[in-house]
């Protein structure tokens, strides 16, 4: 399997959490041309609580977040809008998930939390093979991955704003 999953809070179990993250996780890599049983994921299901810990204790932000990621090495592009570095290493890195902040989200943003969580799980992948949102060049590379990715998942596009609940 590509992704170890740790389970942290049990609610993630009840939610189904493995299966998901690796479907969504392979989705990514082959969508971007890597060889899913070439690599390795681990991805710690966590409540705010946690996540809050992690994220003041790596990036000096100590409040709830939906998702972190940390890469196992440094892959990303020389210059802004460009294509990451391809990963030497089976690591990929680590990712944290949120539930109470992925269910409050998905429940404002009015769509089923697997797409939501999906949606999370794609995004950090991608962080973890050295995608970023911060520059706009990147921003827009990411998210249009993110998109075609989520739609060879069947899930709608999140960054329409003319969608409704449940992305219709």
């Amino acid at each position: 399997m590509l992704t170890d999953t740790v389970i942290e809070d049990s609610r993630w179990q009840a939610f189904n959490l493995e299966p998901l993250a690796d479907q969504a996780a392979t989705v990514t890599l082959r969508h971007l041309d890597l060889d899913p049983e070439a690599h390795e994921i681990v991805l710690m299901g966590c409540d705010d609580a946690r996540i809050t810990t992690l994220n003041g204790d790596f990036r000096d932000k100590p409040r709830a977040t939906n998702v972190l990621s940390w890469p196992f090495e440094d892959l990303s592009a020389e210059t802004p809008g460009g294509k990451p570095l391809e990963p030497e290493a089976e690591e990929l890195g680590d990712i944290a998930i949120a539930y109470e902040t992925c269910q409050r989200e998905a429940a404002e943003q009015g769509k089923p939390m697997a797409d939501h969580v999906t949606h999370l799980i794609v995004h950090g992948v991608l962080h973890l093979l050295g995608y970023d949102h911060i520059r706009d060049e990147d921003a827009t590379l990411m998210e249009q991955l993110e998109v075609e990715i989520l739609g060879k998942l069947g899930l709608p596009d999140p960054y329409r704003e003319d969608t409704g609940p449940n992305g219709l």
